[in-house]
């Protein structure tokens, strides 16, 4: 609370001007209240005392009290007040996260059923299905750190990865949660966007504990341990955030509030972000007020009159009153505020506006094609979104390319355009080590079958360029036949002797 009225203040302050003339109109408008010597003239005065019985009844509240009140309402809805940030809706829509799961022979206790590890496991899967559009990245660590999986939107490439997570596959046991922590703010320090880490272990080293206190982002905790139990390390440490495990979702959604709040607190030090204007809650209180016109000898008939006039002739329908007082526009924004996607698309006449709101209701091929029409940065960066999300990375990074091209210097665009690069290098990398590719050097957009004219001749053809699709996440992980352990543990054993060196 007290962070809200720190930030309070207006956008528009210029508007509060008008104040001061509703004050004077009101002033003269209202009726005074008239002296009894004028009221009771040429009445005897013990006769004028019995008469004003009753006149403590009199009226307190006129028409013209409701009609100034409302009209100060209106004027600080103008105002623009504002105590939060607003979130910039093309780099994300909640904060980024970055999960570091201890991978340990502890973990393997199986007092959590079936195992500690399986049930964070299950965890981190649910919290990756509770933020849906969120950038989520993955960090193993055990005796050394390892990023599995960057910061990414598709659940699809973090799941199997996750699944491939044993004690078996970290090149050294023990507990470096520390550079956990620092490898995470690395990451997080790559995204434009204010994040958060959690950490998902059953137990954390006294040794660690220095570099938590000090941490620059904020530090979540999800304890593995049953009935309960809590890791006394972690009790006096400051500045973060203690969730225990829960049978149900409750750790879930405990987590989702304190990381949603910190992205908040976060965004609203952040000086590059528009304020978020508040007015809109104004709007509620004024309408009411209108209603009282309504009372008998309240209405002002002129104005019934001109509504009248002005409304469109014909036959009135009750789904079409939304027409008389917005443009589809406005409808549309109101729909995306409201996350009714699909009904938005239909709603937008702005192209742009479309084009975003078939991004968000997942009609990625659609959306591409309304950005791919327009010729301004901000489309040419909704297009990468749409074709990366679409699994379509080529087109991608050449939509992000354009994007610097008539943005130069655009660290969003950038960000994504290596993002995007880093993802294809992956899928190509991992299906040259698959038995498909691995000798005959297919590229991505290759095909390989079995010619039986030939007698089982490894033939490679060109995929056509026309109308293709690239291979979905779950496709190409599933053209890999050796085991997902076996390639996380040589790339974390290259990785460990890569920074040994």
């Amino acid at each position: 609370m007290t962070g809200v009225l720190t930030d309070f203040h207006f956008i528009r302050a210029v508007w509060l001007l008008l104040l001061i003339p509703i004050a004077a109109l009101w002033w003269l408008m209202r009726p005074k209240p008239k002296p009894r010597a004028q009221e009771m003239s040429g009445i005897a005065p013990h006769l004028a005392a019995a008469l004003e019985l009753g006149a403590d009844n009199a009226r307190r509240l006129y028409p013209i009290d409701v009609a100034m009140i409302a009209a100060i309402l209106v004027t600080l809805a103008a105002a623009g007040p504002t105590w939060s940030r607003a979130p910039n809706p093309l780099v994300a829509d909640t904060a980024p996260l970055v999960i570091a799961l201890k991978v340990t022979d502890s973990m393997e206790e199986p007092d959590l059923a079936p195992s500690r590890l399986d049930r964070a496991k299950f965890k981190v899967t649910d919290l990756i299905n509770a933020r849906v559009g969120a950038r989520t990245a993955l960090i193993a660590y055990a005796g050394t750190p390892h990023r599995v999986a960057p910061l990414t939107e598709d659940a699809n490439i973090l799941r199997p990865l996750l699944e491939g997570l044993t004690p078996a596959v970290m090149p050294k046991q023990g507990d470096a949660a520390a550079n956990a922590l620092t490898l995470a703010e690395t990451i997080l320090n790559d995204s434009e966007t204010p994040g958060a880490v959690l950490f998902v272990l059953d137990d954390l080293d006294p040794s660690q504990l220095s570099d938590f206190e000090t941490a620059t982002v904020p530090v979540f905790f999800l304890t593995m341990l049953p009935n309960g139990q809590s890791i006394t390390q972690l009790d006096g440490l400051k500045g973060t955030t203690v969730v225990p495990f829960s049978s149900d979702d409750r750790d879930i959604n405990r987590l989702q509030r304190h990381i949603q709040s910190a992205y908040t607190a976060a965004l609203d030090d952040d000086d590059r972000l528009d304020w978020q204007d508040k007015g809109w809650l104004l709007a509620w209180p004024a309408a009411f007020l209108s209603l009282l016109w309504f009372r008998r000898g309240w209405v002002i008939r002129s104005l019934l009159l001109t509504f009248c006039i002005w409304s469109p002739s014909g036959p009135a329908y009750a789904d079409g009153w939304r027409d008389w007082f917005l443009t589809p526009d406005q409808q549309g924004q109101i729909a995306m505020n409201q996350k009714r996607y699909a009904e938005a698309t239909e709603l937008f006449q702005d192209p742009y506006q479309e084009g975003y709101a078939r991004l968000k209701a997942g009609q990625y091929p659609e959306a591409a094609a309304i950005f791919a029409e327009l010729d301004t940065p901000e489309a040419a960066f909704s297009e990468g979104m749409a074709r990366i999300r679409n699994r379509e990375y080529r087109p991608a990074i050449a939509s992000f390319e354009v994007a610097l091209e008539r943005r130069p210097d655009w660290p969003e665009a950038q960000h994504n355009l290596e993002v995007s690069k880093a993802i294809l290098d992956y899928v190509e990398t991992t299906r040259e080590q698959s038995d498909t590719g691995e000798e005959a050097g297919i590229g991505a957009d290759d095909t390989v079958f079995d010619n039986d004219a030939g007698r089982g001749e490894q033939t490679t053809i060109q995929a056509p360029k026309d109308g293709s699709q690239a291979m979905s996440a779950d496709q190409w992980i599933s053209t890999i036949d050796t085991d997902m352990q076996d390639f996380l543990r040589n790339r974390f054993l290259l990785e460990n002797q890569e920074q040994k060196q």
